[in-house]
C-alpha cells in the first residue's frame, strides 16, 4: 500500500475527497514514526497505511481515513493530541483520542486494563460511531500480521478479538469484517482445526464449485419460469461458522454437509416471499430452520429470509433471500447508511439500530466493577435473539435462553424484583420458563417476592443480572451494617465509649480518615464483613496502654477467623507457594474448587463467613457475583513448589494410538497424570479427561498448546474440577 494507492481507493467512491488532508496526515505520520519498525521488520508506517486502506474499503469519509493514518501517533510516538488538533482540527483529533488506548494509567490487572480501554471506547463510540470503525480496521490489520507475535500474545489478542471485536462488527452489520476477524482468531486459537479445515475444503474445491454451479442453474431457471428476475450466487461458508457447527453438534469435518450458502437477490419484499415459495416447492425444507428476518429484523436492522433445504443429491443447503437494498445493508452495515458528511453523530431515524449502544453506555455508568462490565458486554454482544410480545403487542428482543424474569426486568426493575411468575400465551408458567419467539408475556408480581441468588443461574440478559446483583448487594450491605454496629457498640462499651458521642465530638471522623473509610455506614459494613476489626477502631481512639489484651482479638477478627479455619481441615492448610492476604503475614486461605487457580494467574479473594478467605481466578463467575465490599487483595506468595490438581479435557478423533500420543506429550512436559478417563460419544469422537498435577498456569498453557498441535485433536480445554 502506497499513498497513491490509498488516494486512488478513496477517489473511486468519493471523487471530490479532500486529498490534501490525507497527504498531510500521511506526512505527519511518516515523520513521527520515522525509525520505528514493526516486529515483522517492516517500517512502522506500513501499519497506519494498511489501516487507512481498510477504512477506505469501508467507504468512510476523509476524517476517518486520516484518523487511520494518525491512530497510533499519540500512543506510540512523542506527538500529543494537542498537536493533532492544532494541525488537523477538532474533528480528527477527537477521533484519534477515541481510538487511543489508555496507556498512561497503571491498572492492577490486565483484565482491568482491557475493561477500562473498552469502557473508553464505548463512550467514544456514543459520541461518534466512526471511532469503532477505525478501531475495527486497526484490529483487522493486527490480526493479519499476528504471526510475528509470541504464542501467548497471539492467544490473548485472538481471544479478545473473538470476545469483543468480531461481535461488534456483527452488531454494526459489517459481515465481511466479522468473518475475517473470526477466521483469523480461529487460526491462532485452534490452529489444528483451522488447518485441517483448510486442507479438507481445498481438497473438495472442484467438487464444491461444480455443485454450486448446478444449484445456481436450477434455481435461476425456476425463478425465471415464475417471472421473478433474480441474481443467484453461491459461496462456501467461512471457517469459523463451520467450526461453530462442529462444536455445537459434536460433528467431524466429513459430517458437515451444508458448507455452501446460496443468496437470492430480488427487487421487492413481495418477490422475497415468492422466491421462498419456489425454493420450498422444489426442495424439501428442514423443519425448524426457517427464519424471517424481514418481518422481525435483527437488532442491527439486518433483513433477510433464511431457510435450509435438502438440495440436489440429498445435500443440505442454506438459502438467503433478500432485496438489493437489504443486501447492501447486510454487507456494509452502518456504512450503507453513511451519514457523516459533517459530524459523526447518530441520526434520530437510525436510533433503533444503535439501541444496544445506548444500553452499553448505561451499563458503563451503573457497573463500577470493570470485570463485571466487560462480562456484561460480552454476554450482550454474543447473544442470539428471541422476539416476544407484551400484552399490548409491542415487540421486545432478548438473548436466546432468556426467562420470564428477563422479560420482567425489561419492563421495569421493580417489576423484576417482585416477579413471581407469568402467563405465556394465556397459560401460567414458572420463573424458569425460557422465552420463545412469538410468545406473548404477561408478568405476575406480588409485593412479598424479592430476588434471590438462584435467579442469577436462570437469567440471561446483562440488564437482569446487573439488577439482581445490585439488589442482593444492597441487602448484604444492610445486614453487614447492622452486624457491624452490634459488634462495634459492644466492644466500645467495654471502654465506656458510644458511637453518637464520638460522632458529636468529631472523633469518629478522625477514625474514618485514619482508616481511609468514606463514611460511618461504610465503616460499620466493613466491621460486619470482617475487613476492619473493632480492635483497629479502638486503636485509633485510645492510647496503646489503655487497650487491654483481651480486646486485642475480639470476635470477628480476621486472624482468629483464619486460625479457627486452620483447625477445621486440610483445605485451608498453608502451602508452599501459597497466597498472601492483603499484605498480612501468616494468613490461611482456601482455594475455590470451581476454578482451581494456579500460580501465575490473576487471582481475587473474598471473605466467606465462617470459612475465611476463598481464592478464585479473577475471571471466575463466582468473583463477579460476589459483593465488592467483601473482596480482599490477594497475591501469590513466592515461587510455586507444590503441584496443584487441574482437570483438562481433550476432544479428539476416535482412533487407535490417540490416547498414547496425548499421554506422551503430557509426560514429556514433566507433568504427572493423577487420573485419566476416556469415553466415546458415538460420533467417532473421543473425550479424554485428565487430572494433571501442575505447578503454574504457564506450564499448563504450554502442555495444552502441545496437545492441541497433535493431528486428530479437535479441542483442548481446562474444566472445573
Amino acid at each position: 500500500m502506497t499513498l497513491q494507492d490509498l488516494i486512488g481507493r478513496i477517489q473511486a467512491y468519493n471523487p471530490v475527497a479532500d486529498v490534501a488532508t490525507i497527504t498531510r496526515a500521511y506526512e505527519f505520520s511518516a515523520d513521527v514514526h520515522r525509525g520505528q519498525k514493526r516486529l515483522s521488520g517492516e517500517p512502522y508506517l506500513t501499519h497506519p497505511l494498511e489501516v487507512a486502506g481498510i477504512i477506505a474499503d469501508l467507504k468512510l469519509d476523509v476524517p476517518s481515513v486520516a484518523t487511520g493514518l494518525l491512530h497510533d501517533t499519540v500512543e506510540d510516538t512523542l506527538a500529543t493530541i494537542q498537536q493533532v488538533e492544532q494541525i488537523f482540527g477538532s474533528e480528527i483529533s477527537s477521533l484519534v483520542d477515541g481510538v487511543t488506548k489508555i496507556s498512561q494509567i497503571n491498572f492492577t490487572t490486565r483484565e482491568e486494563k482491557q475493561a477500562e480501554n473498552f469502557r473508553k471506547m464505548i463512550l467514544a463510540m456514543a459520541r461518534d460511531i466512526r471511532v469503532i470503525l477505525v478501531k475495527l480496521a486497526d484490529r483487522m490489520h493486527n490480526m493479519r500480521t499476528l504471526g510475528h507475535l509470541q504464542p501467548d500474545k497471539q492467544l490473548e489478542v485472538s481471544q479478545e478479538t473473538l470476545d469483543i471485536y468480531a461481535p461488534l462488527a456483527h452488531r454494526l452489520g459489517i459481515y465481511w469484517v466479522k468473518t475475517e476477524l473470526e477466521d483469523n482468531a480461529l487460526r491462532y486459537l485452534h490452529p489444528e482445526v483451522y488447518y485441517q479445515l483448510k486442507r479438507w475444503i481445498a481438497k473438495k474445491k472442484d467438487e464444491r464449485e461444480r455443485y454450486i454451479k448446478e444449484v445456481i442453474g436450477v434455481l435461476s431457471k425456476k425463478l425465471e419460469e415464475a417471472g421473478i428476475e433474480a441474481q443467484v450466487t453461491g459461496r462456501p461458508k467461512h471457517f469459523y461458522s463451520i467450526y461453530q457447527k462442529m462444536e455445537q453438534q459434536n460433528l467431524l469435518y466429513d459430517q458437515i454437509y451444508d458448507l455452501v450458502a446460496f443468496r437470492v437477490l430480488v427487487d421487492s419484499v413481495r418477490e422475497c416471499y415468492e422466491a421462498l415459495g419456489i425454493v420450498h416447492a422444489n426442495w424439501k425444507p428442514v423443519p425448524g430452520r426457517f427464519k424471517d428476518y424481514i418481518a422481525l429484523p435483527k437488532a442491527n436492522l439486518y433483513q433477510s429470509l433464511h431457510t435450509t433445504v435438502i438440495g440436489p443429491y440429498g445435500e443440505r443447503i442454506e438459502v438467503q433471500i433478500r432485496t438489493d437494498e437489504m443486501h447492501r445493508v447486510a454487507e456494509q452495515g452502518i456504512a450503507a447508511h453513511w451519514v457523516y458528511k459533517g459530524a459523526g453523530t447518530i441520526r434520530p431515524e437510525d436510533s433503533q439500530r444503535f439501541a444496544w449502544l445506548k444500553q452499553l453506555v448505561e451499563w458503563q455508568q451503573n457497573l463500577q466493577d470493570p470485570q463485571e462490565f466487560l462480562q456484561s458486554v460480552k454476554g450482550d454482544l454474543f447473544s442470539d435473539e428471541v422476539y416476544c410480545f407484551t400484552p399490548k403487542g409491542d415487540i421486545l428482543n432478548f438473548p436466546e435462553g432468556a426467562t420470564v424474569i428477563d422479560f420482567a426486568y425489561r419492563i421495569h426493575s421493580e417489576v423484576g424484583n417482585h416477579c413471581t411468575g407469568a402467563r405465556v400465551n394465556g397459560k401460567l408458567v414458572p420463573l424458569r420458563y425460557r422465552l420463545a419467539s412469538g410468545d406473548t408475556i404477561e408478568i405476575i408480581t406480588t409485593p412479598q417476592q424479592t430476588p434471590s441468588k438462584d435467579w442469577l443461574k436462570i437469567v440471561k440478559s446483562p440488564r437482569s443480572i446487573s439488577k439482581i446483583r445490585s439488589w442482593i448487594k444492597a441487602q448484604q450491605r444492610t445486614r453487614s451494617v447492622d452486624l457491624g454496629r452490634e459488634i462495634l457498640e459492644r466492644d466500645l462499651a467495654r471502654y465506656k465509649l458510644e458511637i453518637p458521642k464520638l460522632r458529636k465530638e468529631g472523633r469518629l471522623d478522625a477514625v474514618l480518615a485514619a482508616l481511609s473509610v468514606k463514611d460511618e455506614e461504610t465503616l460499620l459494613a466493613a466491621v460486619g464483613y470482617g475487613r476492619i476489626t473493632s480492635h483497629q477502631v479502638l486503636a485509633k481512639l485510645l492510647p496503646a496502654g489503655e487497650l487491654h489484651e483481651q480486646a486485642a482479638k475480639p470476635e470477628g477478627a480476621l486472624k482468629k477467623l483464619f486460625r479457627l479455619v486452620a483447625r477445621q481441615g486440610e483445605s485451608s492448610r498453608r502451602l508452599p507457594g501459597g497466597v498472601r492476604v492483603s499484605g498480612v503475614e501468616d494468613m490461611l486461605v482456601r482455594f475455590g474448587r470451581c476454578c482451581n487457580p494456579l500460580p501465575g494467574e490473576t487471582i481475587a479473594g473474598f471473605i466467606t463467613r465462617g470459612r475465611g478467605v476463598t481464592v478464585h481466578s479473577a475471571s471466575c463467575p463466582r468473583v463477579l457475583e460476589s459483593d465488592p465490599a467483601r473482596r480482599v487483595d490477594v497475591v501469590w506468595d513466592g515461587a510455586a513448589t507444590v503441584p496443584r490438581s487441574v482437570r483438562v479435557e481433550v476432544v479428539s478423533v476416535d482412533q487407535p494410538g490417540m490416547l498414547a500420543s496425548i499421554s506422551r506429550v503430557i509426560s514429556s512436559s514433566g507433568i504427572n497424570i493423577a487420573r485419566a478417563e476416556v469415553r466415546t460419544d458415538g460420533q467417532e469422537q473421543a473425550v479424554s479427561s485428565f487430572q494433571l498435577m501442575v505447578t503454574s498456569a504457564e506450564v499448563l498453557n504450554q502442555v495444552m498448546r502441545s496437545i492441541g498441535k497433535l493431528r486428530g485433536v479437535l479441542r483442548v480445554s481446562r474444566v472445573a474440577a
